[in-house]
């Protein structure tokens, strides 16, 4: 087979392959391992295939690629950029997008080679061309360079280069494009910032991250909502809070929530401010945000409180993220008798709202209510029953019927709802008081999908390993969830037949 490749690459490098032979050549080369044909390539292989991507013929050009992507792949990236460093210039330059994402996808390769990144930092037109596509009209193109980019801004020479170098300037000047291009470069400006302090420092030297803050603070309502995503993504890292707070950046958006109230359009960004501090929340400590930004607390009860849908969906959201651990739920508790209504609030949404709402709905509570049994203390497990009792005059009759309608997502919905208390004992006696709770349980035939039958495991799992439920559920019962752990998810009971001796 390798010798049959060899031979097509031979004719195509006269030129004289035409398309169908291209095409043979594209399904030969899939079917030979790439460290088969490295020794047997030559450049004029490689060139040819380039050169042959110069037409104005679509299948031509796709099956080049197609044959390029496979060889590139079997050969060192030092080769490739000392090679072919003049094809891989005007790949970027090619009409055909798909010519320009192999093109930017091998310097995604290079770079990532400590040998041949250096190449890469000398080839400063190459870079400039990369930045040039992060403009291109289609999506997938900006998003290759913008990968390509960032990992070029793994090294110190990397940063070097794009941020000390005049590729800065050509970064500003294709921001000037568009509006969607100017925030995919500060996408580019947040992922590296995000990896060190020390990437963080070139960016905000750059003055980028400054622009992108300026931004954030304005007053366009779209941009904000826009930039305080991308912030949120720099305040997953330690530098990048610490940062954010010696700004003042944390406390603008603090000012922002507060005056909100004022503002007919804050429908717009109020949704991912609140996120931000909701994600803030969790990464930090829930009771130190909390403390110092209450505008952020009193936000989300109000959302929550509101007949707005889309400011409920964030509030549910946001209470899931922030009661996510013990600290969150303290916090929470601390305002008992206004968080026990928004409960009962949130447990009428899980049952009447629009499906999407629910499912949010029922994934906060799972999130509310887990305790891990290392942190079961008396008074955490009495918050949490009382927490279940708020949401419905029959909670675990609420999420017993929405575990058996048949829509599947709300279906494994209510079944980590059960997953999430199946380790506490009140729960766990709830469970055993319900008629019928445990043989619906252990019943394999209500569970119609994967996802379903997955989900049930969860809970017989969440069940079988509690230290309590051998004492409370009795022997009996005990003995049929272990059965079912051991049988794994998707047991299917053998159902033996009798032949009948004249039977048709």
């Amino acid at each position: 087979m390798a010798e049959a490749v060899v031979e097509l690459l031979e004719r195509a490098a006269r030129r004289e392959a035409p398309l169908e032979e291209l095409r043979a050549l594209r399904l030969a080369v899939q079917a030979v391992p790439p460290t088969a044909l490295r020794a047997r390539l030559s450049d004029d292989h490689l060139g040819a295939l380039f050169a042959l991507l110069n037409v104005n013929d679509r299948e031509q050009v796709a099956a080049c690629v197609s044959i390029l992507e496979r060889l590139l792949q079997a050969l060192d990236p030092v080769y490739v950029i000392q090679n072919l460093r003049e094809e891989l210039q005007k790949g970027l330059f090619h009409p055909d997008d798909s010519v320009k994402i192999l093109t930017i996808s091998q310097v995604g390769r290079i770079v990532e080679n400590s040998d041949a990144v250096t190449e890469i930092l000398n080839s400063p037109e190459l870079l400039r061309q990369i930045i040039n596509c992060i403009g291109g009209e289609k999506i997938a193109v900006a998003k290759e360079a913008i990968q390509s980019l960032s990992r070029i801004a793994q090294t110190q020479d990397g940063l070097e280069a794009l941020f000390v170098s005049s590729l800065l300037s050509d970064l500003k000047n294709v921001m000037a494009t568009s509006d969607v291009v100017r925030y995919r470069v500060y996408e580019l400006i947040v992922e590296i910032s995000s990896v060190s302090a020390d990437s963080l420092n070139y960016c905000a030297n750059s003055g980028l991250i400054s622009e992108l803050i300026g931004e954030l603070t304005g007053d366009d309502v779209l941009v904000r909502a826009t930039c305080i995503e991308m912030v949120t993504s720099l305040a997953h890292t330690p530098h990048g809070r610490q940062y954010l707070a010696q700004q003042g950046v944390i406390d603008k958006i603090s000012n922002i929530i507060l005056g909100a109230e004022s503002d007919p359009f804050s429908s717009f960004y109020l949704p991912g401010f609140v996120k931000f501090f909701g994600n803030l929340a969790v990464v930090d400590s829930p009771q130190q945000i909390c403390e110092r930004y209450p505008v952020f607390v009193e936000k989300v009860f109000e959302m929550a409180e509101s007949h707005d849908p889309t400011m409920i969906g964030v509030a549910v959201d946001t209470l899931g993220i922030l009661g996510s651990n013990v600290e969150g739920k303290q916090v929470l508790q601390k305002n008992r008798n206004r968080f026990q209504k928004l409960l009962n609030r949130i447990g009428h949404q899980a049952k009447n709202a629009p499906t999407e709402l629910r499912l949010r709905c029922l994934d906060a509570i799972s999130s509310l209510l887990y305790l891990p049994p290392e942190q079961q203390t008396e008074d955490l497990l009495r918050m949490t029953e009382s927490w279940f009792t708020s949401l419905s005059s029959q909670p675990l009759e609420l999420f017993r019927s929405i575990s058996t309608q048949p829509f599947p997502d709300l279906h494994c919905g209510a079944l980590r709802v059960f997953t999430a208390i199946a380790n506490q004992p009140w729960a766990q006696k709830l469970m055993l008081n319900s008629p019928g709770f445990v043989e619906y349980i252990v019943d394999r035939s209500v569970e119609p999908d994967k996802a379903s039958k997955d989900a049930k495991y969860e809970l017989v799992k969440a069940l079988v390993n509690s230290k309590t439920i051998a004492e409370i559920f009795g022997n009996q019962y005990y003995l049929r969830l272990r059965a079912y752990l051991q049988e794994g998810p998707y047991y299917v009971k053998a159902v033996s037949t009798t032949a009948v001796e004249g039977a048709e």
